[in-house]
């Protein structure tokens, strides 16, 4: 495997220059840019796009009203960041400063659905043919293979749990971004059930007692 195309941890990735636009989020390089017009935001698509065909390496671009982009970078042959996705990262910046684009308004995010369970073998294929989703082996997770839907993932239970619920979210967002979200939730009269596995995650509950856990790839550096 050439050396740029090897996988490179959080850590690394962080430790990189030049893409401080970007946040690493679950495997992936995000960034989202922001235009004035739905037009621009189009001819900036279309610069990615061959700035991505000359490097042959392609990311994600999900455009939307009025004129912003999201744009996911991963080495899909490794299913992690390499110095590739940095590469284009650093490429992509360039051209969206120069299209006099802004980082969008809202921090990039990933969603995913945590399903607790005693028996994944059990469950995974009804989820998975409800969802008509692809089962990941090397992650245990079920995957959208149109990346439109959160993933799922089970959590192996060594008993059935009755006291809480079953089926939880998982957040996943920038560093800088988790203690502000997690102050809104618990001001918006949510409960801080636990920090002890912070800053990889802190589980929170609604007032009904419905969890979600908000987190980021510090401490648990490959994801």
């Amino acid at each position: 495997m050439a050396a740029n195309s090897e996988p490179l941890t959080a850590t690394e990735v962080a430790a990189q220059p030049g893409i401080e636009d970007w946040t690493y989020v679950l495997g992936s390089l995000q960034a989202g840019f922001a235009v004035d017009h739905f037009a621009p935001a189009v001819a900036l698509t279309k610069t990615i796009i061959e700035a991505a065909d000359a490097a042959d390496h392609h990311p994600d671009i999900d455009l939307r009203y009025p004129g912003t982009l999201l744009v996911t970078l991963k080495t899909h042959a490794v299913g992690q960041v390499t110095m590739l996705d940095v590469s284009l990262a650093r490429t992509i910046s360039e051209l969206a400063a120069a299209a006099g684009a802004m980082q969008a308004p809202r921090p990039v995010q990933e969603l995913e659905i945590a399903l607790d369970t005693m028996d994944s073998d059990l469950i995974r294929p009804f989820w998975q043919a409800v969802l008509d989703y692809e089962y990941i082996e090397e992650f245990e997770a079920l995957v959208d293979p149109r990346r439109q839907g959160p993933s799922v993932w089970f959590q192996k239970m060594d008993e059935p749990r009755t006291e809480r619920n079953r089926i939880h979210f998982d957040i996943t967002v920038p560093p800088s971004e988790a203690d502000a979200r997690i102050a809104a939730a618990v001001a918006a009269g949510g409960t801080l059930v636990s920090d002890r596995r912070a800053r990889a995650f802190w589980i929170l509950a609604d007032p009904e007692g419905n969890e979600v856990c908000v987190c980021t790839w510090q401490d648990r550096d490959n994801r």
